[in-house]
């Protein structure tokens, strides 16, 4: 596929493309896409999306961008993305900094680089005249990160008309791994609440810090005891916060805690392992109160993630393999957290592919990166779509 006349010019579009891939990605950057905020990002990225030549474009009740590429053939669909969205709040400094090769700026790599990087793809499959067997969704999802957790693909997936029989996303770096399962992940907010009080004063009230201390052991002993067999799971106490000064009880505490693991099953265990351990340490401490009435918890669940796998011999999984030797020499497979979950917790294959350059520092303000055989990364992510969408004869 990659000797085909049309894939070659297609490649060297894509060379010739360099500076205004470095273009588009520094102007998408510059613009603010904060968690549920990320409709000024999306309105320029759809312009970019039509005047590359899609055939349609339209932004939709969840504010995914999607570009609409028709095949020769139909009756398939094969969607390509990138995620819109980056960790950082609306007030966060964004313009990008150029030092020597270097672009400096919170959001430069994670994930703008992919949405440049998916945006030259659709350029380059138009000025080679590049055809597909299947029809292409080009999207920017909103939602990838953090609390956004994945409702541009679950929207997408679950409550749009869309009929989609693979998805390539986009994010990362490296060519060389491949995303080819979805790794799960739960996530909770945690609060015990009582009356407060004075330290000294209303000494024997129950003390919310000291119950979520007895519920984080509980927790702790039981999943650790889970997670030391088996397959990976994880879990993890992320944050916490509760209190007004030293000398107080506090009315409140609180905290975020993350589990975390591919195979769906153990997910669900050490999900129930949190849920039994936060009930049984409320029920233990308020035996112990001294005075005045019992603690209270409430559990609320902020993100779920659902996981899944896939083998290695899906046709998808092998022609991302074989795509990315064409450009480095060791390739493997393995599991993440990103917009692939949905599909491959649906039986949809899908894999997730690194949009190249060097860098460092994602969801860090000080992120940067650097175009090292970038344009390889866009290659390849042209090679593999035009793979699985089929090049029309």
């Amino acid at each position: 596929l990659a000797k085909q006349k049309s894939v070659v010019k297609a490649f060297q579009i894509i060379d010739e493309l360099e500076p205004e891939t470095r273009r588009d990605h520094i102007l998408l950057t510059e613009i603010p896409a904060p968690p549920f905020k990320e409709m000024e990002r999306a309105k320029q990225y759809a312009k970019m999306l039509e005047e590359a030549g899609a055939d349609r474009v339209w932004i939709d009740k969840e504010g995914n961008v999607i570009a609409e590429r028709k095949g020769k053939k139909g009756g398939r669909t094969v969607g390509l993305d990138a995620h819109l969205d980056t960790v950082f709040p609306e007030e966060t400094d964004v313009k990008v900094k150029i030092v020597g090769d270097t672009l400096k700026a919170p959001g430069i790599g994670d994930d703008t680089r992919g949405l440049a990087a998916v945006l030259t793809t659709l350029r380059a499959l138009e000025k080679a005249g590049i055809e597909t067997e299947a029809d292409l969704l080009i999207v920017g999802t909103v939602g990838e990160e953090g609390l956004g957790d994945l409702r541009g693909m679950k929207y997408i997936f679950n409550n749009s008309d869309l009929k989609i029989d693979s998805w390539i996303a986009v994010d990362g770096r490296d060519i060389g791994r491949i995303v080819s399962g979805g790794l799960g992940s739960v996530r909770y907010k945690v609060t015990f609440e009582g009356p407060g009080g004075h330290s000294w004063g209303a000494f024997g009230l129950g003390n919310p810090h000291h119950a979520m201390g007895k519920a984080i052991d509980y927790f702790s002993e039981a999943a650790g005891q889970f997670t030391a067999t088996g397959s990976k799971t994880s879990f993890n106490v992320g944050r916490m916060g509760g209190g007004t000064s030293v000398n107080s009880i506090p009315f409140e505490s609180w905290m975020e805690v993350d589990m975390r693991s591919v195979d769906p099953e153990r997910l669900r265990k050490v999900d129930s392992i949190f849920n039994v351990s936060m009930q049984r340490a409320l029920a233990d401490y308020n035996k112990n109160i001294k005075r005045g009435p019992a603690l209270t918890v409430n559990v609320e669940k902020i993100g779920s993630r659902p996981s899944g796998f896939q083998s290695d011999d899906l046709p998808l999984v092998q022609r991302a393999m074989a795509a990315a030797k064409l450009f480095v020499n060791d390739v493997a497979t393995g599991p993440s957290s990103t917009n692939s979950n949905i599909p491959i917790s649906k039986g949809i294959p899908a894999v997730t592919l690194g949009s190249g350059g060097d860098g460092n520092g994602a969801h860090a303000l000080h992120e940067w990166w650097v175009n090292n055989k970038g344009a390889d990364a866009i290659k390849f992510i042209l090679l593999v779509t035009v793979a699985e969408a089929g090049l029309a004869k």
